[in-house]
């Protein structure tokens, strides 16, 4: 007779540190996706970068292993995404998902082109934009999302934000079951870290004379990793089951695909591995060193130590003795 514990799932094999990146579906949480590719890889050390809401569907960038060490540099890239925004009715959210706040309304000729195309240069380059009011961003410790849906007000600080791209597809009438007319637009944008997307909705209809709001969100690049690449979750466990483990992108690649690459001696890798300091990589910011062996060593800075330029090691992946 067998038992409850004979009857368990058998563990699947530890899949290779390394990133995968994923095509989340809608309807799951980002919390979701991470918990169902802990048990495609066989590990609990799994880790995602730049969350996206239940609504959103597209890249979701997840780490495995000792490259969940990386996704702090993954959160820092810049993200493109292809959205709808719908004028003429607000949210308590910005979103789809939120309770209608505000339906003043939307139409074709009250919103002309000149008029949409100077609101979407007032919300393009380097500007101030105040977060969605259910952010994750703390406020006295205590989430923004949290304090709103517990009926207090919250008031958040604009924030400095770069929208690089924000370009309008095309333009739809359409009106709501509520007999709200209201306009729909295909938008682009590529954006920093930290823009909200539902905030440039709500933006862009306040600066049109009405509300706005988001009802469909894709993400389809996060820093080099682009949904071309990207594997939803039936795939890559369809994958596992052949090969007999989850595949993962190699931290080298995968840092490629956010950072410059030094290319270290094997000297220079023994010295890194012991938190060494090497000569220095004459670049700004972070810069991944790549051993001989084309395994990533770890990430250096350049910094001045008593009058001498150096390079630093932030992060060691492959220390010595492992």
């Amino acid at each position: 007779m067998s038992t409850g514990q004979d009857s368990r799932p058998a563990r699947r094999p530890t899949a290779p540190d390394g990133f995968v990146v994923v095509d989340k579906p809608a309807g799951w949480t980002s919390h979701d996706v991470v918990g169902r590719v802990r048990r495609l890889a066989g590990t609990r050390k799994v880790g995602h970068a730049g969350t996206l809401d239940p609504m959103a569907t597209g890249v979701l960038v997840v780490g495995v292993g000792r490259a969940t060490r990386l996704l702090t540099y993954v959160v820092g890239a810049d993200k493109a995404y292809d959205a709808t925004v719908r004028l003429g009715v607000g949210t308590t959210t910005d979103d789809a998902e939120g309770e209608v706040l505000t339906a003043p309304g939307a139409a074709r000729r009250s919103v002309g082109d000149e008029a949409l195309r100077g609101a979407v240069a007032a919300l393009t380059g380097d500007i101030q934009q105040v977060p969605t009011t259910v952010s994750a961003i703390k406020v006295d410790g205590r989430r923004a999302y949290a304090l709103a849906r517990a009926g207090e007000d919250v008031e958040l600080a604009a924030r400095p934000v770069t929208v690089s791209t924000f370009d309008v597809h095309a333009v739809r009438e359409s009106v709501t079951d509520d007999g709200v007319p209201v306009l729909d637009l295909d938008v682009s944008v590529v954006v920093s870290s930290g823009t909200y997307v539902r905030a440039l909705a709500r933006d862009l209809g306040a600066a049109l004379g009405t509300a706005g709001h988001l009802t469909a969100l894709r993400r389809t690049r996060v820093g080099g990793h682009t949904l071309q690449a990207a594997r939803t979750l039936e795939g890559m466990e369809a994958q596992a089951d052949a090969d007999g483990v989850l595949a993962t992108i190699a931290p080298a690649e995968a840092a490629r695909a956010y950072l410059p690459v030094r290319q270290v001696t094997e000297q220079e890798a023994v010295d890194l591995g012991f938190g060494r300091w090497v000569a220095p990589s004459g670049r700004p910011g972070p810069v991944a060193a790549v051993g001989p062996d084309g395994a990533l060593v770890a990430l250096l800075e350049d910094t001045r130590r008593q009058g001498e330029d150096l390079a630093r090691p932030v992060l060691v992946l492959a220390a010595q003795g492992q």
